[in-house]
């Protein structure tokens, strides 16, 4: 047994602030993603903002980057950098949820100099299927369609690599 000196009574308040800190994280986590779905991912067959179509059904074979964001978010304007990067890479389709039509989502797109492939989702009705409620949201698939990885907020360029990676063992 621990004897009761200044110490340690400093060591085990630490590990209960720190305690305390990972059950608020998880609880704030789950809560964030509770509505999301799991499992197999919803069809997208929709026409994208250059005029061409995308089916996720034949995206299969190779993991995909499903990137739910907004014209209106900074969060997600200070992530774009990072899904252009990544759509060099990978497969990346993204879809702007309730940002306008697609003369004001082209509008963003040209002004912040982005050419990644975007489904424009104005009524929500993609997001929806989804469950997502909040963007920036990110759903990695792995080659049989599958969600492997699903995230709300903010995601560093080197996290979603790394979840691609995983996803495609």
């Amino acid at each position: 047994m621990l004897k009761r000196t200044p110490r340690n009574q400093r060591w085990v308040r630490r590990l209960a602030w720190l305690l305390a800190f990972v059950v608020v994280f998880a609880a704030v986590r789950w809560y964030q993603q509770r509505d999301m779905v799991s499992g197999q991912s919803p069809p997208i067959d929709a026409v994208l903002l250059d005029g061409g179509s995308i089916a996720l059904s034949e995206l299969r074979g190779r993991p995909v980057l499903v990137h739910f964001w907004a014209t209106w978010c900074p969060i997600c304007e200070f992530e774009q950098g990072a899904i252009e990067a990544l759509s060099r890479d990978y497969q990346v389709v993204t879809v702007a949820m309730r940002s306008g039509d697609s003369l004001a989502v082209e509008a963003h797109m040209r002004e912040q100099g982005l050419s990644f492939p975007v489904v424009v989702d104005e009524d929500g009705y993609l997001a929806h299927s989804y469950g997502v409620r909040g963007v920036p949201a990110s759903f990695v698939l792995d080659a049989a369609g599958r969600i492997r990885f699903r995230e709300v907020g903010y995601t560093t360029p080197l996290g979603l690599r790394m979840r691609l990676w995983w996803a495609s063992l």
